[in-house]
């Protein structure tokens, strides 16, 4: 819903606005770029003007909901809004709120939401709000069959925003929230061990968030991983690099199906924290390749056996990484809401068969020195010649089901 005529997309910015003005310019850069190859991937053809406070888009109002829609998927964007720019004027922005509300206020209660960017000009806020809100209920009340109009400031049902800046003010109805975080590449490298379950690819749509590009990687379990193991792991990547179309989305997929046997032949518990151990070793190879500064995983506290406080510790010894953990505070209806957000949920639930790899007791408490008595003796060099072996996949993006 936005006003008639609208042709601009106002851009709020995240947490960089707390950084200095030498790091904020260098993080606005970064967005701007990502913003512009997000456009150029979708096809969306518009002029973007990048500001201290805000960004805005000049678009054709045709594909102005498109861009609005692109703009809200830029990392580093905190929400955006449609909006119709008018001269700073009292005149001209009541002439847009009252067309607003001609087409859009059907029922129920209002509020004018006003803003001024600076006080150069001859009116205040509350002259926005007091003349802009008469505008509106005189639009609405000439209409016989249009609804009784009614102001509630505290809970209204429909928001005429009116942001004024000293070129411009900007009529807005609604806001889309935007991922907030900081800019992609603001922030190093990380490798991103993706499963194709639920979880992995919303962490690491979560690192993308804070800043950080992505190393994706796929172990391959081979007899274990199922039919569609793979398939559904490389559908979410495409899904992640939707967001990112101007990045380098090489998935690097690990043959990791006879050390996956061989780990199987020698151990039952302790089984999957070996296993993961030598899947963090795996990711250490690869990040030193690429430069990458840490690794980021799905895991959430307590939510698996090899989840625990204790078996994290243990797991985590296997790499000097330090290994991020984007959910570990999150419910599991969280982490599925948020994949159902960015659009991973309905490929990471096509049922894979890689339960079977898991043992008949795993083990909850287990101790480093216990889990490295237990564990091959090979067990890194393995790791190391997997991830050597590993064969780089190109993933192109894919527009995920939202």
């Amino acid at each position: 819903m936005h006003p008639p005529g609208a042709s601009t997309v106002l851009v709020r910015y995240g947490d960089l606005t707390t950084k200095s003005e030498s790091v904020g310019k260098r993080m606005r850069d970064k967005l701007a770029a990502h913003c512009r190859s997000l456009l150029a991937a979708r096809d969306l053809e518009a002029d973007l003007d990048l500001r201290h406070a805000r960004a805005f888009i000049e678009t054709d109002p045709e594909q102005v909901e498109a861009v609005a829609r692109a703009a809200a998927d830029v990392f580093g964007v905190s929400s955006v809004s449609v909006a119709r720019a008018v001269e700073p004027t009292l005149a001209a922005i009541e002439t847009a709120l009252a067309d607003a509300a001609r087409e859009h206020y059907t029922e129920g209660s209002f509020a004018v939401d006003a803003r001024r960017a600076t006080d150069t000009h001859h009116f205040t806020s509350e002259d926005v709000e007091e003349g802009g809100g008469a505008a509106v209920w005189e639009a609405v009340d000439a209409d016989p069959a249009g609804p009784d109009p009614e102001v509630d400031l505290e809970d209204p049902d429909i928001v005429f925003a009116v942001e004024v800046r000293p070129d411009a003010a900007y009529v807005m109805l609604d806001r889309i929230a935007g991922p907030g975080g900081f800019p992609l590449g603001s922030q190093a490298p990380l490798v991103a061990l993706v499963s194709g379950g639920i979880d992995s690819p919303v962490a690491a749509y979560e690192a993308m968030a804070r800043g950080s590009p992505l190393v994706p990687v796929y172990l391959d379990l081979g007899d274990f991983g199922g039919p569609d193991h793979e398939a559904r792991a490389m559908e979410t990547v495409r899904h992640l690099a939707w967001y990112a179309p101007g990045e380098d989305w090489t998935l690097h997929r690990v043959p990791a199906g006879e050390s996956v046997r061989r780990l199987a032949d020698a151990l039952d518990r302790g089984r999957m924290l070996a296993f993961r151990r030598y899947m963090f070793a795996v990711a250490e190879a690869i990040a030193e390749e690429h430069d990458a500064a840490g690794i980021v995983t799905g895991e959430a506290l307590g939510q698996k056996s090899s989840q625990t406080a204790r078996n994290l510790a243990v797991t985590s010894a296997a790499t000097e990484l330090p290994i991020h953990r984007p959910l570990l505070a999150w419910d599991k209806h969280e982490i599925a809401q948020r994949a159902r957000e960015i659009g991973t949920y309905s490929d990471a639930t096509i049922p894979a068969g890689c339960n079977r790899f898991a043992p008949d007791s795993p083990e909850t408490g287990a101790s480093l020195e216990w889990v490295r008595d237990v564990e091959p003796d090979g067990l890194f060099e393995w790791a190391w010649a997997d991830a050597a072996a590993a064969e780089g996949v190109t993933v192109d993006p894919s527009e995920p089901d939202r």
